[in-house]
């Protein structure tokens, strides 16, 4: 039995890794699907100062006070770039292993809003301004990014989905160095694990490929817990430290 820690990116809770984590809890492990500070069932607690602070000491909360050790670290997007990678480096003792799902580490000092263009952070930067009382960025319309997907699923996204603290994308992270000695899996779902290592040549980049990586492709989009849920549970499930098959 293998104990995980499912976090989301952007706009999502914790109940958007339901059909992962019933599917995990099935092969035996036990499984924390957690929703950050204004996000999901919290909600009612986003405002202005959340940033990536605080969802760094959410994870590092619920590692310390439900004395959680030997921990598969999961974090989608946003949650892998930076939450993980910064909780893991403040507690690593504590983890087992990280597993990056469709992103990657942010080196130290880097926020999330540096990966965009300059016109992709204005365009943004104005729809926070316009749509979002100036702090939260509204979520996508996401018929439009996941074409194709069951229409219920689309609409419990278009239901559950809440506006993501823009502070969390702006604040850079603070690493010490001491995460790099986990190891690591990248689950790469909108691009390929050769365009991965090929990534880590430029400086935004450079943790994608060392002697920790192991990689696995699962081609779907940005989103895979709902466009291939039983899929990404089996990866996760071979992840678990001593596992080999399924």
């Amino acid at each position: 039995m293998t104990t995980y820690v499912l976090v989301p990116g952007f706009w999502l809770g914790g109940w958007a890794w339901r059909p992962v984590a019933e599917a995990l809890r099935a092969h035996g492990h036990e499984v924390h699907a957690l929703s950050l500070t204004g996000m999901g069932e919290r909600a009612h607690l986003a405002r202005p100062e959340v940033d990536l602070e605080v969802h760094v000491t959410d994870v590092v909360n619920l590692l310390r006070y439900e004395d959680l050790t030997d921990v598969v670290l999961v974090g989608h997007s946003y949650a892998g770039a930076v939450v993980t990678t910064a909780a893991a480096d403040r507690m690593p003792d504590r983890v087992a292993k990280l597993v990056f799902v469709d992103t990657g580490p942010l080196p130290d000092g880097v926020s999330q809003s540096e990966f965009d263009e300059p016109d992709e952070r204005a365009a943004t930067a104005r729809l926070v301004a316009e749509h979002g009382d100036g702090w939260r960025l509204p979520p996508p319309p996401w018929a439009q990014l996941l074409p194709g997907l069951d229409a219920d699923v689309l609409a419990t996204l278009a239901d559950r989905s809440v506006p993501q603290p823009w502070a969390t994308a702006t604040s850079p992270v603070s690493l010490t160095g001491a995460w790099e000695k986990l190891p690591r899996l990248g689950v790469l779902c909108s691009f390929t694990e050769q365009q991965a290592r090929a990534m880590a040549g430029a400086p935004l980049f450079r943790h994608m490929a060392d002697e920790q990586w192991e990689y696995e492709e699962l081609p779907t989009s940005h989103w895979p817990m709902f466009t291939r849920p039983a899929e990404l549970a089996e990866i996760l499930h071979r992840a678990a430290p001593g596992q080999s098959g399924t």
